[in-house]
């Protein structure tokens, strides 16, 4: 395990963990109870870099993995390597084999649907969750029968197409993945789209991006809406309502899916990448949620 800086300037833990045939690249910081931070689209372990050392000052052990499929993880070519059950048990293996039975979990966009996902399907290995501008399996599912969110997540059905999508997305410099950054605020600087830039190029890393929506939209959502069950894990929304990806609509779980439900706390100025946007706030919100089981 080597060590490496971080924007806020601590030291970050860079290590594997080989998991179930797959090797998650992660960063780790502090000492305490275990916290995971699952990264979106189309960031990697680096879009958590405004969260980890605070959440390391404060108490806990923070790890944010590249998911599968990004950065310096493995990158499977096959589509069914990205159904739900294979990237959740990356997962539980990560909190495994970094010598934990459970986690406080933070999951934004898709890493907030594989958070969903584990909290329903593996409650004892999920303490508490916090969700960041990701909608519950049934809102997303249920809002895309609505045209207002199928305009706004026309690129999950283009991604569907073969090969060409991996073109698009080279062109220009990665014109098309930086576009989805482009309404944070404040921008990210040059040197932090340099960071993405070269996470996108590491080799079979954009068709493991993109094989992300291609396994999405190609699985039966009758069958999938059916599976669903109640998530137990006491649970905090934070929805930035400036998303141009997600309709504000999406933000709150129905009460029987997320019975144990804090409350969704919604920021006005934020946009989808409300960690960047907003992380002060959003730090202190995750840190305060968490802060019951430092007391144990």
């Amino acid at each position: 395990m080597s060590t490496a800086e971080d924007r806020t300037g601590g030291e970050l833990r860079d290590g594997y963990a080989d998991v179930g045939g797959q090797r998650l690249h992660y960063v780790e910081a502090g000492d305490g109870p275990l916290v995971v931070l699952l990264h979106g689209f189309p960031e990697f372990w680096y879009g958590w870099r405004l969260q980890i050392q605070p959440l390391a000052n404060a108490g806990f052990r923070v790890v944010a993995p590249d998911m599968r499929g990004y950065n310096l993880s493995s990158k499977p070519a096959d589509v069914a390597a990205y159904d739900s059950g294979q990237l959740t048990a990356d997962i539980r293996g990560l909190i495994q084999e970094r010598g934990a039975g459970s986690a406080l979990l933070v999951g934004h966009d898709w890493g907030g649907t594989v958070a969903w996902d584990l909290a329903m399907n593996h409650p004892e290995m999920v303490d508490r969750l916090v969700i960041l501008n990701a909608a519950h399996p049934r809102k997303l599912s249920q809002g895309l029968h609505h045209p207002g969110q199928l305009r706004k997540s026309w690129y999950f059905f283009f991604f569907d197409l073969p090969e060409l999508p991996e073109s698009v997305v080279h062109a220009n410099n990665w014109h098309f993945f930086r576009h989805f950054l482009h309404d944070a605020r404040p921008a990210y600087t040059p040197q932090e789209m340099d960071r993405y830039v070269q996470a996108w190029s590491q080799p079979g890393a954009a068709t493991g991006m993109i094989n992300y929506y291609r396994s999405s939209v190609r699985q039966d959502q009758k069958k999938a809406e059916a599976a669903l069950v109640p998530v137990q894990a006491p649970t905090l929304v934070i929805w930035g309502q400036r998303d141009h990806y997600l309709g504000q609509e999406l933000a709150e779980p129905d009460h029987d899916d997320v019975p144990n439900l804090d409350r969704v706390e919604r920021l006005p100025d934020a946009s989808h990448w409300v960690h960047h946007d907003e992380a002060e706030r959003v730090n202190a919100l995750i840190a305060n949620f968490f802060a019951p089981v430092l007391a144990k």
